[in-house]
């Protein structure tokens, strides 16, 4: 497959072969579902957190004495029936990343490649410096340079 390359202005300056090793590939959905699934995990943050009964300032004291009272039992101001006591069992910091072997990776990105260039939407353009963007990119295009090309077909296979 066979796409235009593009200069500096914009203007179509050649045609290059897009390795057939990376972009035309046949497309594993499960595998680029697992890829996607796993990006968006590993974007989380995870800082989420609640205080629990002993992280919640005050509620040192017993509010009032055990026996004679009439009133239920209560050795804290800051156990969870109360208000401003703490939360049993909130959420807490944690890493949501996800594992994904290598080979699986990179046969998600080649997936990912071949639909985009199947699509159309694969551009390859002289050099990155001083481009105008709006002369080589549309909506959900992939952009290129010549030596990038080998490179990913080297990195990919």
């Amino acid at each position: 497959m066979s796409v235009t390359v593009y200069d500096r202005e914009g203007k179509e300056s050649g045609q290059v072969e897009l390795p057939a090793s990376v972009f035309n590939v046949p497309v594993n959905e499960a595998v680029l579902h697992q890829a996607v699934l796993r990006q968006q995990a590993n974007d989380r943050q995870g800082t989420h957190q609640t205080k629990t009964r002993g992280e919640v300032s005050g509620g040192g004291k017993k509010p009032w004495k055990q026996k004679g009272t009439g009133r239920a039992r209560q050795g804290s101001t800051r156990a969870p029936q109360w208000r401003h006591g703490g939360v049993v069992f909130g959420p807490h910091p944690r890493s949501y990343e996800q594992k994904m072997p290598r080979k699986q990776r990179r046969l998600a990105l080649r997936a990912a490649l071949s639909v985009k260039s199947k699509d159309g939407a694969v551009r390859v353009v002289e050099e990155i410096a001083n481009l105008n963007p709006s002369d080589v990119l549309t909506a959900d295009t992939v952009v290129f340079t010549r030596s990038a090309l080998t490179q990913v077909e080297e990195w990919l296979t």
